[in-house]
């Protein structure tokens, strides 16, 4: 199982994401271009401490990650056809999370072999990315028998 980051917008979020892979033991691929400068600097600023414990693959972008994804893309979305209390996950899904800012094109979002809602009350727009990852992350960990032990 792998976190997918399309085009991410803010370091710290980032830094949350790996530090959860990190201890959960899944890898990450990030999808260029961010909207920060990835640099040892940027990492050390934003708390990113725990990129050395954890796989992390850069993809100049959309069509380079592509080229090597192996697995089921499962975007968590909300615009998801499928609550995550029902949905069914395999040991070698790829999570994607969608750019803060404006989550992903259309062209990704129809690519996607799942996608994924979290349920939440009526009139709220989304989750935080990172908490939204933890979550998704930690039941489809559940569900695969795939926690670190």
């Amino acid at each position: 199982m792998r976190i997918a980051l399309y085009q991410p917008d803010i370091a710290g979020n980032v830094g949350a994401i790996l530090r959860t892979a990190a201890c959960m033991g899944i890898g990450v691929d990030l999808i260029e271009p961010m909207g920060f400068t990835w640099s040892e600097k940027a990492v050390a600023r934003s708390g990113m401490d725990y990129v050395g414990a954890v796989d992390v693959v850069r993809h100049a972008d959309w069509d380079a990650f592509l080229a090597q994804a192996s697995g089921r893309i499962v975007l968590l979305t909300t615009k998801g056809a499928v609550r995550l209390d029902v949905a069914a996950f395999r040991d070698d899904d790829i999570l994607l999370m969608g750019s803060e800012g404006t989550g992903v094109p259309e062209e990704v979002h129809a690519r996607a072999d799942l996608r994924v809602l979290i349920p939440m009350r009526p009139g709220l727009r989304s989750m935080n990315i990172s908490v939204a990852t933890g979550i998704v992350a930690a039941e489809a960990l559940r569900q695969t028998g795939g926690w670190p032990s």
